[in-house]
C-alpha cells in the first residue's frame, strides 16, 4: 500500500455549526454542505494543500455508514497538526482560532524538543496543534 491520505474526515455533532466554524471562523475554503438529498449523505469538504481535503460529516452518519454504534467523544484519540513557518505565525493562528470560537487548551509556548507549539479544540472537541517545527518547515 502506498502511504497516501487524500481526505481526513472529522465527525461532528452539528454539521452546519461545524461548517460555520471552519469556513467563517477559520477561513477555510469550501463549497458548503453537499449531499443533503441523500439520507446520511450531507458532508462538507475543505480544500487543504496538495489535494488533501478535510471533510466534516455528522458522527451519527459515520456510525450508520460504518455499522458501528455511536459512542462518546474521545478528543485524545487524534490530533491534527498545522505546521507553520514561524513562531509568530503560531501565535497568529492560535489567536485567529480563539476568535473563531475555538477553545485554547494550551497557549503557544516553547516545546522541549526545540519548536514552538499550542493546542486548541474546535467546537466538536477535535484537537489541533499549531506548531512551528524547525525540522519540518512547510514548503509555502
Amino acid at each position: 500500500m502506498k502511504p497516501r491520505v487524500s481526505v481526513i474526515t472529522l465527525g461532528v455533532d452539528d454539521l452546519d455549526a461545524a461548517v460555520a466554524f471552519y469556513r467563517d471562523g477559520l477561513g477555510l475554503p469550501t463549497e458548503g454542505v453537499v449531499g443533503r438529498e441523500f439520507e446520511h449523505g450531507a458532508v462538507a469538504f475543505f480544500d487543504l494543500q496538495s489535494g488533501l481535503r478535510l471533510a466534516l460529516w455528522a458522527r451519527a452518519d459515520i456510525a450508520h455508514d460504518t455499522g458501528l454504534t455511536l459512542t462518546t467523544h474521545s478528543p485524545t484519540s487524534l490530533t491534527l497538526g498545522h505546521n507553520v513557518g514561524s513562531r509568530g505565525e503560531v501565535d497568529r493562528v492560535m489567536a485567529h482560532a480563539e476568535r473563531a470560537g475555538a477553545r485554547v487548551l494550551k497557549p503557544a509556548q516553547d516545546a522541549f524538543w526545540g519548536g514552538y507549539t499550542g493546542y486548541f479544540q474546535d467546537p466538536d472537541g477535535h484537537i489541533w496543534e499549531v506548531v512551528w517545527n524547525p525540522d519540518f518547515l512547510p514548503a509555502d
